[in-house]
């Protein structure tokens, strides 16, 4: 398989068969993002002017906090404090709320810098991955060998410019749904046999058939987000036999 710049990214990202690869690079890029936006960003105004506008979400604040020193995330802080303070909420009120600046504060609390970012790479990485589908029959092996695609990326791998695999379209629809299509059929099995255990006719049964995890692999599949399998109360399954 020939690597470049832009290949070698992908093809690191899919060399694990463990979960969904595109949540591997999502969350590669993250964190690369949050040790850039806690490190080396600190020194450059015309990131700080865009920090200071657009915020973070939970995820990512939590992501820096635990990334960075807390000194640059205090830094961060006080300046996004600041200018929601001047913009936003100031220490003395007007007379009556301004209903555009309620607006633009609404717009502000549901944005976030990184994920801007991240959006805009992962398209980027999609078009990648879509032009090694189409030149490189080693890539189409490997990423026809993974565990599966999530829902959230089966959407982003077949809405993002699909003109451009022309007429490996449909391979690639095919290939793509087979890793979705394929590991949510499995997912519902696994569900319905967790919930059958409890049905007093299998009273006894310790067969579960691999579906112990099943609701951490479901929410996995459903929202790109993994929970420690370590959460699985065995107690409350112990009970059952």
């Amino acid at each position: 398989m020939q690597e470049n710049i832009c290949s070698i990214p992908i093809n690191d990202v899919f060399m694990p068969h463990d979960g969904c690869p595109m949540c591997r690079m999502r969350d590669m890029l993250e964190e690369r993002k949050a040790e850039y936006i806690t490190g080396s960003a600190m020194m450059e105004p015309s990131v700080r002017v865009q920090t200071n506008a657009q915020g973070f979400c939970f995820r990512h604040f939590e992501m820096m906090v635990r990334l960075g020193k807390r000194l640059s995330n205090a830094l961060i802080l006080e300046s996004h404090l600041q200018q929601i303070s001047e913009d936003f909420v100031p220490k003395v009120a007007p007379k009556k709320p301004d209903k555009k600046k309620m607006a633009a504060l609404g717009t502000m609390i549901s944005d976030c810098f990184i994920c801007r970012d991240i959006k805009q790479n992962m398209e980027n990485m999609v078009r990648i991955v879509h032009a090694m589908w189409i030149s490189e029959p080693e890539f189409r092996q490997l990423y026809s060998e993974q565990q599966f695609i999530c829902l959230e990326h089966f959407y982003l791998l077949m809405n993002t410019d699909v003109k451009g695999l022309g007429k490996s379209y449909q391979q690639f629809y095919e290939a793509t749904s087979q890793l979705t299509g394929g590991y949510l059929e499995k997912l519902r099995t696994d569900v319905h046999h967790f919930c059958a255990m409890f049905d007093y006719r299998n009273g006894g049964s310790n067969d579960w058939a691999g579906s112990r995890d099943s609701i951490e692999r479901s929410i996995e599949f459903l929202t790109g987000g993994r929970i420690p399998v370590d959460g699985v109360d065995e107690e409350e399954l112990n009970e059952i036999g």
